[in-house]
C-alpha cells in the first residue's frame, strides 16, 4: 500500500505506465490533491472524463484498496506539503522570474526530490539490495548520460572501500561486462525515465547470466523494472528546462550515499581501514588531502 508520504510521488511514477482512462484520474489527482480529498467520487469520475469503476481500478493500481483509503492519504498529503517551499516546487521557471525565484525553484526541487526519495524508498527491498551488494564477488554498474555520473560516483567510492565494483557508460563495454556475470555478481542499473536501452539492455543480459540486478529509476513501472530482482524509486517532477530531471540526479545520488553507507557499516572496522590506507596512498603522491576526494 502506498504510504501518506508517497501517495503523489507514486501517482507520478505510475502515470506513464496507466491506460488513457485511468491516466485522466492521476492527472486529475495530480492537478488538485486537495479537493480530491474532499470530493466524491463520481465528482472524481466527471472531472476525469470516465467512470466509477475506472477511480476503483486507478485506486488499486496506486496501491490503495479503494477510494475512501485514497481521500485519507491524500489529506495526509495535503497537510504536509503547505509551507513555501512545497508551494514553489510545483511551479515551473517563468520568463518573467528574476535571479532570486530561479535559484528558489531550483534549491526547493532538489530538496524536494531527495526528501521524497528517501521517504519513498522501500526499507525491505533496500536491506535485501544491501546484502546482495554485501556479499556480491563483483558490482557491475550500467548508466548513461547524468546517470553515467552517478554510477561513476558509486563505483569509486565502493573501490574504496576495497568492493570489486565498475561503472559501464558504454554499450559495447557494458554488454560484454554483462555477459561475463554469474550468480555471485550484482549488476546495478540506473535511469530516470527507465527507458533507456542501453541500461536496460545491460541489465537484461546480466540478469539472464544469473547475476542479480537491480534498477535505480524515477517510474516503478518501466522497461528496466522488467529486468530488475529489486527497484528503488526516486522521486523528482519533470518541469521546464528539465528541472526535473536534474532534481532527479540529485535523488539518484542520494540512493547511491545510502546503499554506500550501508554496506559500507556492515564492515565497519575493515572500511574505516580501507578509507585510511587510500587516503594516505593518494596523500604520499600530493594529490590532495581532503578525505571526501
Amino acid at each position: 500500500m502506498a504510504g501518506p508520504k508517497g501517495t503523489l510521488v507514486r501517482i507520478r511514477g505510475l502515470l506513464p505506465s496507466l491506460n488513457p482512462a485511468e491516466q485522466r484520474v492521476g492527472e486529475a489527482v495530480l492537478e488538485d490533491p486537495a479537493g480530491v480529498a474532499i470530493a466524491s467520487i463520481t465528482a472524481l469520475a466527471r472531472a476525469a472524463r470516465t467512470s466509477e469503476a475506472t477511480v476503483v481500478r486507478f485506486c488499486r493500481s496506486a496501491g490503495f484498496s479503494g477510494y475512501a483509503q485514497l481521500r485519507l492519504a491524500l489529506a495526509v498529503d495535503v497537510s504536509r506539503s503547505e509551507t513555501s517551499t512545497e508551494r514553489l516546487v510545483g511551479t515551473d521557471v517563468e520568463r518573467s522570474d528574476d535571479l532570486e525565484q530561479i535559484i528558489g525553484k531550483i534549491a526547493a526541487a532538489d530538496e524536494r526530490a531527495i526528501t521524497e526519495t528517501a521517504d519513498g524508498l522501500d526499507r525491505e527491498i533496500l536491506g535485501k539490495v544491501v546484502d546482495a551488494v554485501s556479499a556480491a564477488r563483483r558490482i557491475e554498474l550500467f548508466g548513461v548520460g547524468t546517470s553515467g555520473l552517478v554510477i561513476a560516483d558509486l563505483g569509486l567510492k565502493l573501490r574504496r572501500i576495497g568492493r570489486q565494483a565498475f561503472a559501464w557508460s558504454d554499450v559495447r563495454e557494458a554488454l560484454s561486462t554483462a555477459a561475463l556475470m554469474t550468480d555471485a555478481d550484482v549488476a546495478i542499473g540506473v535511469s530516470y525515465t527507465g527507458a533507456t536501452g542501453d541500461t536496460v539492455d545491460a541489465l537484461a543480459e546480466a540478469r539472464e547470466r544469473g547475476a542479480t540486478t537491480v534498477a535505480v529509476t524515477n517510474f516503478a513501472r518501466s522497461p528496466i523494472t522488467e529486468q530488475a530482482d529489486y527497484v528503488l524509486t526516486t522521486a523528482a517532477r519533470e518541469t521546464t528546462f528539465r528541472v526535473g530531471a536534474m532534481a532527479s540526479h540529485h535523488a539518484q545520488l542520494t540512493v547511491a550515499d545510502i546503499l554506500f553507507v550501508a554496506v559500507a557499516q556492515r564492515s565497519y572496522d575493515d572500511t574505516l581501514r580501507a578509507l585510511e590506507i587510500t587516503f594516505e596512498a593518494v596523500g604520499r603522491r600530493g594529490h590532495g588531502t581532503s578525505r571526501q576526494s
